[in-house]
């Protein structure tokens, strides 16, 4: 396997691992849910608040995070973006530094 398809492979396992964590996060979440629900309600864990709505709110606002954070964000920014940012600052830097070297040979006194 050459080094481009080696990449390509590491970050598929990446993309992968990242999405099933996801999906893990959001069976978590349910069940979570579920239980922080019947704590309070049918349990009778502090009966008179409804802290279960808090706690589930806040839980779906991270579990929302990071799904933002596996399809919009990681999406946008992959390897795909990273090399094409990396070749931009590359060419840059060679641009700027063959204006430099210009400069030093016309500015340069002739030889004797």
């Amino acid at each position: 396997m050459d080094t481009d398809q080696h990449q390509l492979y590491e970050y598929a396992t990446k993309r992968v691992k990242q999405k099933k964590r996801l999906f893990f996060h959001f069976i978590l979440f349910i069940l979570g849910s579920l239980f922080f629900f019947i704590a309070n309600k049918w349990l009778e864990f502090y009966p008179e608040k409804d802290w279960w709505l808090w706690s589930i709110t806040i839980w779906g606002f991270i579990f929302i995070l990071h799904f933002i954070k596996i399809f919009v964000t990681d999406a946008f920014m992959s390897k795909t973006w990273e090399r094409a940012q990396i070749d931009k600052l590359i060419e840059m830097q060679t641009k700027k530094i063959e204006t430099l070297k210009n400069d030093i040979d016309t500015n340069s006194p002739p030889t004797i």
